[in-house]
Order: structure tokens, then sequence, then C-alpha cells
């Protein structure tokens, strides 16, 4: 910018400002030059002040509804945990599996498979050389213990946790986990909202993959690509994929597999099955701007709702041609492209969103594989940090995006239909075993699926962002966790912030505390109630317990009542004593409830303690309702405590620490050979000094009085 040019410039709204500023500062810039370069310069500022507010409420709420969570214990005793894996961008590894295994506690032994020898035992923290060694022996995916899979009701313990980051330890019995994790995620927001000024709104695109390379030398393999051979631009026969969900596996000489890439809709293949290839070889390519509409059999062009002015216009595409694009309509022409055969029958068809391009007249004969008409895909505009702090928010506070991507609810094959109503159209997916689920679509929307693919439950059917609830509905909580880990991972990494995966699982288990009861079954709960995640499996292990009596026989248990097995056990025992008839008793049955996504001002709010709730938001709603439930608030986070002037139930004030009792040992300890060593060592340095040896030496003289006597007396008096 100071000796070169000044380059592209983007406009506030994130558009590129076309001309160039081609000056340098050095050389001086036109008026018009001068106006383009203070547009990016006043947003960058705009954005700092106000994106800082943002960022420190987004602070605020995390540090809420996380600030009850304390190391409360070892072990939970969950064996449970979260897979690992290495995070690739494109081919290259961005984040290697050792940077997110080091410092977690493992869930199952890991064994080298060529020597067996243990590297890493179950629950044993995975230091930095064992995660080293780990990735050296090519195993790619870890199981490890964390916050989200914890059975602990503090919220988590010393194992789930891992490492203390701030000393490389074992997290202590009373750390504020939650605090330090809602600060670790906030802090770098701060930064986030400044990135935007320091670039000055100078436009940038991302680079863009259009082509997969070879990992391994082995055999080709492809599956379900349903690929057909056409000639590319230069006459040469290269095969064309015809399916979305297809695979490239290269396999070794055993059959082994040894790596696999997806193959996208209409990627062309450079290499045959069966082929032997080298490391590196050109597997795949791929346009990476546009999406082609490709014909998937062979026939003649029919155009649909295709007319001039209402649902395509003439541009010019330079070099004296024509170019047709379809705009957008209102009303029932819906254009779309068949391939119809001699009699006329359909073959194939291809509704056409707006911006598409026409690649073919109507009446050509067409092969398959050709290309019919080509739709831009959603440019990557400028991103500025917009993508970041509001995407972050938008994930925590678990709201529903912006045009969403509509997820298959069951898994199996696509059929298309159009629809009676407006500008919609239906996806309809049937399974294998006959259920059909129809999905209804604006109908210039851009798919992702073709007639005849077939889906598996969640998959997005159209482009978008997917919604949260949609995901923990169709595909279950580990499925979520997963997917909001990566987003939220994502829009730090853009920024080069590197936050450890424990504090983002953390709060997304804070999220996901709340159960919503289907079936009370014999519990005391009731249906549709809303109770805390670990409240729910106590009531739960308590009925486990328990049998409900169906016949009381000659015992005196009341009928239909629940009672423990020992007790029906021992009124058996005492009926068959007297010859009297014995009761019978069937298991209780569980309640069953489904996890709920609470986005974190709710959850927040909806805390188990209601002085928390009420210092945070909307105090007089929380009061109320708090009042009118007689709700009983018993004091474990910390806000309640600061509140009420009581120490915090942390660090020191940890309420098992609290209750420790100190006792004088009638034996000093043992000392071990190590520290008698030390302090021979210590008093022949003293002597070669010429000191006293006794006195130079820093021995522990304290004596330890027994205090408790006195400190009762003293409590007893205040």
């Amino acid at each position: 910018q100071l000796a070169g040019m000044r380059g592209l410039m983007a406009k506030p709204s994130g558009e590129i400002i076309e001309t160039p500023i081609r000056a340098n500062f050095r050389e001086g810039l036109t008026i018009l030059e001068y106006f383009s370069s203070t547009h990016g310069a006043r947003k960058g500022l705009a954005d700092t002040a106000l994106k800082t507010a943002d960022s420190g409420y987004l602070t605020r709420k995390l540090c809420d509804i996380a600030q009850s969570v304390i190391i409360g214990e070892h072990d939970c005793g969950s064996r449970r945990g979260v897979i690992k894996r290495a995070i690739y961008k494109g081919e290259q590894v961005d984040v290697p599996l050792s940077d997110q295994i080091i410092g977690r506690t493992s869930v199952s032994t890991i064994i080298n498979p060529v020597t067996d020898e243990v590297i890493v035992a179950a629950n044993e923290v995975i230091s930095e050389a064992a995660a080293l060694k780990i990735e050296d022996l090519g195993i790619d995916s870890v199981v490890v213990r964390s916050p989200l899979t914890s059975d602990s009701s503090t919220g988590c313990s010393a194992l789930d946790y891992g490492l203390d980051l701030s000393c490389g330890r074992l997290v202590e019995q009373g750390m504020a986990v939650g605090i330090i994790a809602a600060q670790s995620i906030g802090e770098p927001g701060t930064q986030l909202t400044m990135r935007t000024f320091h670039t000055g709104g100078i436009g940038t695109r991302s680079i863009v993959e259009s082509e997969v390379r070879a990992g391994f030398a082995g055999t080709v393999e492809l599956r379900e690509c349903n690929e057909v051979p056409v000639n590319d631009d230069d006459g040469n026969e290269v095969l064309v994929a015809l399916k979305r969900n297809g695979e490239l596996a290269i396999l070794d000489d055993k059959g082994r597999e040894l790596e696999k890439h997806k193959v996208q809709y209409a990627s062309t293949i450079r290499v045959a099955p069966g082929q032997e290839i080298k490391k590196g070889e050109l597997l795949l390519q791929w346009d990476p701007h546009r999406a082609p509409v490709l014909a998937e059999k062979s026939g003649k062009v029919q155009f649909v709702d295709i007319v001039q002015d209402k649902t395509f216009r003439e541009e010019d595409a330079g070099g004296g041609r024509t170019a047709r694009v379809i705009i957008e309509h209102k009303g029932e022409l819906h254009p779309q492209v068949n391939v119809v055969d001699e009699a006329g029958n359909i073959l194939d068809f291809h509704y056409l969103p707006a911006k598409a391009r026409l690649e073919v007249e109507d009446g050509q004969e067409v092969a398959a594989g050709q290309m019919l008409a080509r739709q831009p895909k959603g440019s990557a505009g400028s991103q500025d940090i917009v993508g970041g702090l509001p995407r972050v928010t938008e994930i925590f506070e678990a709201r529903k995006p912006k045009d969403p991507a509509v997820m298959a609810e069951i898994s199996g094959r696509i059929e298309l239909h159009s629809d009676l109503r407006k500008g919609k159209m239906t996806i309809r997916v049937i399974s294998d075993s006959g259920i059909e689920k129809d999905h209804h679509v604006p109908r210039d929307k851009a798919l992702l699926v073709h007639a005849g693919d077939y889906v598996t439950a969640g998959d997005p059917l159209t482009e978008g962002p997917l919604v949260l609830h949609d995901i923990l509905r169709i595909k279950g909580d580990e499925s979520l966790w997963t997917y909001m880990l990566d987003e939220v991972q994502n829009v730090y990494r853009a920024q080069g912030v590197q936050i450890n995966d424990k504090h983002i699982e953390l709060i997304i288990s804070q999220m996901l505390r709340k159960v919503r009861i289907e079936n009370p079954g014999d519990t005391d709960l009731l249906p549709h109630e809303v109770v805390d995640r670990f409240h729910f499996r106590q009531k739960n292990n308590e009925i486990a317990q328990m049998v409900r009596v169906v016949d009381a026989g000659g015992t005196d248990l009341p009928l239909n009542a629940l009672v423990s097995r020992d007790e029906v056990k021992e009124a058996n025992a005492r009926a068959e004593a007297e010859g009297k008839e014995t009761a019978k008793a069937k298991r209780a049955k569980p309640a069953t409830g489904r996890t709920l996504l609470l986005g974190i001002t709710k959850a927040s709010l909806q805390s188990e303690s209601f002085l928390s709730g009420a210092s945070f938001q909307e105090t007089t709603k929380v009061l109320t309702e708090a009042s009118l439930k007689g709700a009983v608030d018993t004091l474990v986070g910390l806000k309640e405590n600061v509140l009420l002037g009581h120490l915090i139930p942390a660090g020191t004030g940890f309420r098992p620490y609290q209750q420790i009792r100190v006792r004088k040992l009638a034996e000093p300890p043992v000392m071990d050979t190590s520290e008698q060593e030390m302090i021979a060592e210590a008093a022949q340095a003293a002597e070669a000094l010429g000191a006293d040896p006794n006195e130079s030496l820093g021995m522990p003289t304290v004596q330890v009085r027994d205090m408790i006597g006195e400190s009762a007396n003293r409590s007893s008096d205040s």
C-alpha cells in the first residue's frame, strides 16, 4: 500500500468496489480514490466501537451460564467421551490430532498396534510425548473424556476437564472452570472485532479448492459415482460424476483402504477405476465458481416455461455472443429443462434456479453428462468478522439462521415433485421400509440432491446453514456437539485465534443441561416438565431400585405402592412364615425425556438458582416465577454467594476444603530416601562453606498445634 498500489477496496456492505485504487500512499490518491479509501476506514472505526460492546455482552452471557461449573470431584465415573480427529483444510492438515488431545483424558487404553505397548492407559491424561507418539502411529481418532459427557452434579470432574491450561498440571478440585471457559471464549471476541480495522476494508477473497490429488500410491476404486465418459475441452475422454454422494477410494495391494474422497456432482474424474496411480497424481477436478446442471440421460432438449423477459433475459456474454440467464419470476411459470426421447417421454428434468445460464438450445440433441445450464455458486464476499462475532452469538444463542437448509428427516431415496402452491416444490424421501416424508422447499433454492439420490437422515437437501434444533431432533446430541464445536472454532480459526476445545465444550454442555419429560413413568415428575439433566438421572436411578406392588397377597404392602425390593423380600418372607400368599411386584417404569437445547440467555434465566437468574436479566419475571413456585436456592454457584456476601465455593473456599479436619500426627511422617539424601548434600555443602550445618538448613521446625479444640470454641462463641 505504500510503494505498490492500494488495490481493491470493499464497500461497507461487503461488496467490492469495481475500480481499484491504482495509486499508493506515497504518490497520493485522487479525490475519488481518497473517498473509496475512507469508506473502508470509516467502517472499521464504527465497527470497532459497536462490536466491543457486543463482545463484552457475549462474555457476560457466557460467564452467567457457566459460573456455577466448578471441578467438584476427581472422577465422576462417566465412561463416555467425544471423538477427536485431525482437522483438514482442503488437503492440508489445519489442526493436527496431537494438538487436539494434549492434556485430555483418554477414555480407553491406547496401544501401539505393532509392539502392543501401552501408550496411554484408560483414564490417564495424554501427555505431549504420548500425543505425538499416537499421531506418528497413524491413529486417526481418539476418544477423550469431555465436560459434554460428564455425570458430575457440579457440571465437570477433574478427569473430564483434563489439564489446567495455566500450569500444565491436572486441574485442581474447586477450580472455577466455567468462568475460565467463558473468559477464554469472550476475550478473543474483542480481538475479532478489532481485526476489521487493520485491513481498512481491503477486498479479500478466500482461495477455493478445485482439485484433489492422491495422498498415497495405490489402486483407484469408484463407488456410487454413476460416472459417464465425456469429451473435455481438449477433446480427451474423461469421466464425469452424475451422483452427489459418490466416493473415490485408493486401495493398497491387499485391498485395504488408504484414503477416500467425496466426489462432488459434475466433477471430472481424471483416473479410471482399477488404475495404478502414484502419490500426488491428479484425481478429481471441478469448477469452483459455477455449479453445472448436467443431462443424466442422452436425448433431445425440451424447454418448459422458458419465456423471454418473463423467466429469462438475454445478456451480453462478451465476444459478440449472448447468454440466456434465468431471472427471478413470480406467478405460474416454472422454468425447467427436460431431456426427452424420440417418443417425447421425459427421461430427465431439471428445475432452473434464478441466475442460471442456459448452455443448450431447445430441440438440441445431448449426450449423458453434457452441460445443460450452469449456475454461479454463492461467492464468498470479503468476510468481515460480522461472519465472526454475530455468528458465534447466533450459535450460542441457538437462534434459527436466516435462510436455513432443509434437512432430510428420514433416510431413503429422493423424488422431486412440483407443488400446487406457488413458488414451492416438494422433495419426497421414501425410506426402504416404504415410509414417505415430504419436505417443502422454495422453488428457487439451489438443491443439493437429484431425483434418485440416496440420502441419510440429517443430510441437507438445500444450500444454507443448518438449524441446531433440527440437528438435535434428527441426528441426536453427538452430531450437535460436533457441529457447534466446528462452527465456533471455524470463526475463531479464520481470525487466527486458538481456543482450546474444552472451553467451548463446557459451554455447550451447559446449553444442553435441561431435559423435557415426555413420559414420567413411575417417577413424581410431571409430563412436559423441564428439569435438569442430573436431577432427571437421579430420579431414574432411584426408581431403578424400586418395584410397584401389583398384588399384595397376604402381606401388609399397600396395592400399587412403590417400594424397594428389600421391603418386598422381607414382607414375602414374613408372609411365607405365616403361611399366607406372597406379594407380586413388577419393575417400576423410569421416566423418558428429550434433551433440550437452550440458548445461553435462556439457559441462564432457567438456571436452578433464581438469584443467579434474577441478577442477570428480566429480574421481575424471574423473581415472580420463583415466588409462585416457592423455589429454594441452594447457593451452589459463585454468583448467588457473591450476592449474599458469602465466601465463594471455589478455589480455597471450595466446600469440602472448609470441612477438612486437621489432626496432629502422633508419629512424624517418615522421610523418603531422596529427601534424606538432599538434606545430607545440603549439610555437606554448608560444611564446605564453613558454616554451621544445622543453622543453614532451612529445616521445617513447625509444630502443628492442635488448634481444632480452640477453633471449635471460637466458632461456638461467634
